[in-house]
């Protein structure tokens, strides 16, 4: 049986062969395009959440997340430009300011932006898996799953604040019908 880490070297191997450069497929195109507004909105968001909290941890998770957005965003960006590809028009950058300042209607709770963050990573590690299956060219392929395996480890951490905190929405329980009664 394959691991999955014999899955990932036969991947990243593939990777560093001599494929020829085709130019991108519109499927590469619109996944990258999209993935670069994903990032460059979720760093308004994260700045809009760093203006409003106070708290430490949620500073530090806000920061690592902007960071990362950020890198991954540049290396789009990189690409992108190298490919010919029109980049996103996207949001104002926000400028820093005292969340105590931050009106109480206005302002987000921390619980709120953390599963906004929450909601953001998980769409973007949906959308690496994604176009990292459908992407031919095995250098878009690449940056996807690199950046896939990046919000994957940011979401563990996450997940784990938030588990800590109580703050992770959880829907209901399904018990279907005729289900044994666990002891």
């Amino acid at each position: 049986m394959t691991t999955i880490f014999e899955s990932i070297k036969d991947y990243l191997q593939m990777s560093l062969d001599n494929e020829p450069q085709n130019p991108l497929h519109v499927g590469e195109v619109m996944s990258c395009w999209m993935y670069l507004a994903l990032m460059d909105e979720a760093t308004i968001y994260i700045q809009i959440g760093l203006n409003s909290t106070t708290d430490d941890e949620v500073k530090s998770l806000l920061t690592q997340s902007l960071k990362q957005c950020e890198n991954q965003g540049k290396r789009f960006k990189e690409f992108m430009k190298t490919e010919g590809v029109h980049l996103p028009a996207t949001s104002e950058q926000r400028p820093n300011s005292d969340p105590n300042g931050v009106p109480l209607g206005v302002k987000l709770t921390d619980d709120e932006i953390m599963n906004g963050i929450s909601i953001k990573t998980a769409a973007a590690v949906v959308h690496c898996a994604t176009a990292a299956s459908q992407s031919i060219r095995n250098d878009v392929g690449s940056l996807f799953i690199q950046c896939l395996f990046e919000k994957m480890k940011y979401g563990t951490s996450l997940k784990n604040a938030m588990r800590k905190r109580g703050w992770i929405k959880v829907p209901p329980y399904y018990y279907p019908p005729g289900m044994p009664k666990q002891r």
